[in-house]
């Protein structure tokens, strides 16, 4: 049950909330049950964390309550952005106007994810990783440090396109350290895109990508490596 909070303009508060004395609130701010909110943390106008989770009537995924979620110190859930029980937000990290992280979801510290781009379930994002706006980090996905992911961005992970029982096994792709996606790129289930590689915009990735390695077109091709200046490390 959530209650009113004198706090913040139309703060909504559930049981056990953990709320650290300088958050900063905006207004219309909805914090559910058991949700830890740490020093120094901004929530924008209207952002929803710990949201209770919602299933469709035909929905796989498991009914069992997520724990509660966390948002760590000083990071920002900006306006009308949706944190979803179970989701752990790192320190410094951003999460975008519109944005949806889901349950048992992880963003690391530092890390930034777009207006409107959604995290799934069980995706680990890691430390220092850049999603622009629009993307859609598939389920079961895994994303290294230091990776780059251009507007637009999209990653599936099941194979049969819905045509399968609840057996079946979703296979998220993986994005390893400082790898970058460019604009409006697709990526397969299942795929793996190496370490500093590149794919291009625009690329459809089928098959797994070798580290250090630009890779384009349709389907997605290697075409060269990428410079020693162009690396991180």
């Amino acid at each position: 049950m959530l209650h009113a909070s004198d706090r913040a303009p139309g703060l909504l508060l559930g049981e056990g909330v953990s709320l650290a004395d300088d958050v900063d609130l905006g207004g219309n701010v909805v914090i559910h049950a058991r949700t830890v909110v740490g020093a120094g943390a901004r929530l924008q106008d209207g952002a929803i964390v710990g949201k209770p989770l919602a299933l469709g009537p035909r929905s796989n995924a498991s009914r069992l309550p997520p724990p509660a979620a966390e948002i760590g110190p000083g990071a920002t859930v900006a306006a009308g952005a949706v944190v979803v029980a179970g989701a752990r937000i790192g320190a410094r990290a951003f999460i975008g106007d519109q944005a949806h992280v889901r349950e048992r979801a992880v963003v690391g510290q530092e890390s930034a994810i777009g207006r409107g781009s959604q995290v799934d379930v069980d995706v680990t994002v890691g430390a220092r990783v850049r999603v622009q706006t629009g993307c859609y980090l598939a389920g079961r996905s895994v994303v290294e440090d230091d990776v780059f992911v251009a507007p637009g961005v999209v990653t599936t992970n099941d194979r049969t396109a819905g045509r399968h029982g609840p057996e079946y096994e979703l296979e998220g792709v993986v994005l390893r350290r400082a790898c970058r996606v460019g604009g409006g790129a697709v990526l397969l289930p299942g795929v793996e895109v190496g370490e500093e590689a590149f794919v291009a915009a625009g690329a459809v990735v089928t098959r797994d990508v070798p580290a250090r390695a630009l890779v384009m077109g349709v389907p997605a091709r290697v075409v060269r490596d990428i410079p020693a200046e162009e690396l991180l490390l």
